[in-house]
């Protein structure tokens, strides 16, 4: 299987649900897990669906399983944002991470303040608030949009992803292709067992850039 950006994402029955945003891999098994649907059509909000239910994807267009057509709103949304005060932020930081530097214990002002003519006037107390986000997509895997940086062995960025092509009985990436250059773009296939680690932000691979240049150019033949 194919995916890149923008490809449409239809049901079987040939309607639109949107376009591929970001394709979930983990870095430890370099499989596709997820695919994110971004909003738009029948989604308000960007959705995370499980690679499971899709059932072709050819580098124009993802088809999804018939069975999961009456229950497409049912799939979690990519990122949920909620605000909690920021005390209940300072102890779920410090739960995550025992060792992480302590904020600092942020200061209110209660009514009264000061005595007047007209009674005690004060300052409403406004407590704190931070905004979380909760990313639907499993802990440790990396969720990759087009453009994503790749970097070789000696840390040099020597592109940026394309199209990530998938083995349709396994659902493991077999090849990366990367864009090199601004104007002139020209493309290399690599393969995915170059992979050594991957983020939301950057691929690390595990050979250098020379190797990388002398790769053949892809054309798509």
């Amino acid at each position: 299987m194919e995916f890149r950006e923008g490809t449409d994402v239809v049901t079987a029955g040939g309607e639109k649900v949107g376009e591929i945003e970001r394709v979930v891999i983990d870095p430890k098994t370099r499989e596709v897990t997820h695919i994110v649907v971004e909003k738009g059509f029948l989604f308000t909000e960007s959705r995370v669906l499980p690679i499971e239910v899709v059932q072709s994807a050819d580098g124009e267009r993802v088809v999804l399983d018939p069975r999961v057509e009456e229950n497409l709103d049912s799939w979690p949304v990519f990122e949920e944002r909620y605000t909690i005060p920021i005390e209940e932020a300072r102890a779920m930081d410090l739960e995550r991470d025992p060792a992480a530097p302590r904020p600092a214990r942020p200061l209110y002002w209660y009514p009264p303040l000061v005595a007047g003519d007209a009674g005690y006037l004060g300052m409403p107390y406004y407590p704190g608030t931070v905004v979380e986000v909760e990313r639907n997509v499993p802990e440790g895997s990396a969720a990759l949009e087009p453009g994503t940086k790749i970097y070789s062995a000696d840390d040099e960025h020597v592109g940026n992803v394309e199209r990530v092509f998938t083995d349709s009985r396994t659902d493991a990436i077999t090849h990366f292709l990367i864009s090199r250059g601004l104007l002139f773009k020209n493309y290399k296939l690599v393969p995915a067992n170059w992979i050594v680690d991957a983020t939301d932000d950057a691929v690390y691979l595990s050979v250098t850039k020379t190797l990388l240049e002398r790769l053949p150019d892809y054309t798509g033949d």
